[in-house]
């Protein structure tokens, strides 16, 4: 380090110290921003400089031969990325550890009796090589990592559960050794769960290093980037012969997003999971030694016979949907075959589904928005379901005042044209209030421009979640936004945003009505329009569960003109009311 030009008159071995660094002399204002550090027995020392336009680092090695570069970047080209710069720097130099330098020790007895309490036996700790070692002034615990029982590096733990490691080293699996050419590999979170596998007769288990992540990350890096996992990429030759890998981290949330970062990794299609069991009546053992010292080694076994695959997002087996398939069986249907619409000579046609599609169509003015109103609130009066509605056709106030005109079964105003039928009373009004917020929800949009369909679905989402709505109403198909792409034919398009609005309803066990206008009938003679006559595509009825046809007469000479006829169409019946 005196070669280097860092002074070595005050320094006090194995802690970090600050000095004026030797490049920069630390600036205008002399700042003392080398931090340097040197191992208690002074075979070893690094230093970086910590100025952001200096950067200075290096360290010695025992053959007193030091290294150093520069880490800096040019003050005039503020977008250089760190990654431009650290291309610059030379690879990182790996440690080389001898058993010599690390002054192990056998273990004392009261580490010993430490680990007895804990269910490790003497026997365990010997074969893993489980050793002491004196630093700073205290004796801490050493597990030493290797590699074809070479020493590659060596965690330490203190009894309080505070770590520190061998800088430099690299990056393996505790017990490496032990799953070469395993068939089936266990992977726990810590040295001790390690050890604590060995109890219940498991050798082929190996721990990570560094422990878990606070949450699962957004994004998978690549090889060369994925330093928080370099010690998996390290093992790769011992990993890829398994056929099955179990993950048995910790319980807790951190522990949880460590198994799922390793399943990402190793391939989710060959890992398994564990279920750690009750302690007590009221806690679970939150890992492999909690079960060990609680319950034992034959209840630890049992945890790993018990490894459930683990879950591929889509991916499912029918054991997945036996509580469903017995409930089918036994006749609790519940709501899952169809509710009543609330009309009799309407339920032998059409029942009200959760996940299913209905598109509802009709010639203007024929009453489709009125049929639905009055459809729902017979559903909420039978069930209680609760609704969100994407009507933008109608303003809110006149939409309240259907919905409670139907609900009090009482005009809004005073009766018109000399009409006997009293009007809603106060009281009624302001029960219906309550009723109205407590049963439905609206999608607006407060913007100018028009919702898209994706916008739509992610509000209805959140009402689902949040509100518990059993149905979505979106009224009409023509008031969306619809900005299909350049490429895309508009029968791709139609079919694309009934896709997601069935995955919608399937996922969220959420009906959907649907409303499409038919496109303009041209030489129109008054007859009721069929689903194929909807504007844009046949996909409106490939597509749907049920189709519903609103239709009014107009021609007094037909028929009478104060009847509106549903025509419903579901899969291969076709009838009309």
């Amino acid at each position: 380090m005196k070669k280097e030009g860092i002074d070595m008159s005050q320094w006090r071995l194995g802690t970090f110290q600050r000095t004026i660094c030797p490049q920069c002399k630390g600036g205008s204002t002399e700042e003392r921003s080398l931090s340097v550090f040197i191992r208690e027995d002074g075979t070893h020392g690094n230093w970086t400089c910590f100025r952001a336009n200096c950067g200075w680092k290096g360290y010695t090695q025992p053959d007193g031969v030091s290294k150093a570069y520069q880490a800096k970047k040019d003050p005039g080209n503020e977008n250089e990325s760190d990654q431009e710069v650290k291309a610059n720097q030379p690879a990182k130099v790996i440690r080389k550890l001898r058993e010599e330098d690390l002054r192990l020790e056998p273990l004392c007895d009261e580490l010993v009796t430490y680990f007895s309490e804990r269910m490790i036996s003497a026997k365990t700790l010997r074969r893993n090589n489980v050793s002491q070692r004196k630093r700073n002034n205290k004796i801490v615990i050493a597990f030493t990592y290797r590699r074809d029982k070479v020493l590659v590096g060596c965690k330490y733990r203190e009894v309080s559960k505070k770590f520190s490691q061998e800088a430099n080293t690299e990056k393996i699996l505790y017990g490496l050794d032990d799953i070469k050419q395993a068939r089936d590999i266990i992977i726990v979170e810590g040295e001790i769960d390690k050890l604590s596998m060995e109890e219940a007769g498991y050798r082929n288990c190996v721990s990570v290093p560094d422990g878990a992540p606070a949450q699962v990350s957004n994004k998978l890096p690549d090889k060369d980037h994925d330093k928080k996992y370099s010690y998996l990429w390290n093992c790769k030759e011992y990993l890829d012969p398994a056929s099955r890998i179990i993950l048995a981290t910790d319980a807790d949330p951190p522990g949880q997003a460590l198994a799922e970062e390793l399943a990402r990794r190793l391939g989710k299609e060959r890992c398994w999971r564990v279920k750690w069991p009750k302690k007590n009546e009221t806690e679970f053992c939150k890992d492999a030694n909690e079960v060990l010292m609680f319950l034992g080694p034959q209840a630890l076994k049992e945890v790993i016979e018990g490894a459930e695959l683990y879950p591929i997002r889509g991916l499912f087996n029918f054991k997945d949907f036996f509580p469903e398939i017995d409930s089918y069986y036994l006749g609790i249907h519940g709501d899952e075959l169809g509710i009543p619409t609330g009309w009799k000579c309407m339920d032998g046609l059409y029942k009200v589904v959760p996940g299913e599609l209905t598109i509802v169509t009709g010639v203007p003015n024929s009453g489709k928005s009125e049929w639905i109103d009055a459809l729902l609130c017979n559903i909420n009066n039978q069930c209680g379901w609760k609704f969100v509605l994407c009507s933008m056709e109608n303003k809110v106030r006149d939409h309240a005042r259907k919905l409670l005109e139907k609900h009090i079964k009482k005009p809004f105003f005073d009766a018109r044209y000399g009409g006997s039928v009293e009007r809603m009373s106060q009281d009624e009004f302001e029960e219906g209030k309550e009723w109205l917020n407590e049963s439905f929800h609206l999608i607006r949009c407060e913007d100018d421009c028009l919702p898209s369909i994706d916008w739509v679905l992610n509000l209805a989402k959140a009402a689902v979640l949040r509100h518990g709505v059993r149905g979505l109403v979106i009224d009409p198909y023509n008031e969306l936004d619809h900005q299909r792409p350049s490429n895309q034919t508009e029968t791709e398009y139609v079919s694309q945003i009934l896709t997601k609005i069935k995955r919608f309803a399937q996922h969220h066990s959420c009906h959907v009505w649907f409303v499409a206008h038919p496109r303009q009938l041209h030489n129109w003679t008054g007859a009721p329009p069929n689903m194929y006559d909807i504007s844009g595509s046949a996909h409106f009825i490939n597509k749907c569960d049920n189709g519903i046809v609103i239709h009014r007469n107009r021609d007094p000479d037909a028929g009478p003109v104060d009847v509106v006829q549903v025509d419903v169409c579901t899969f291969s019946i076709h009838a009309s009311f």
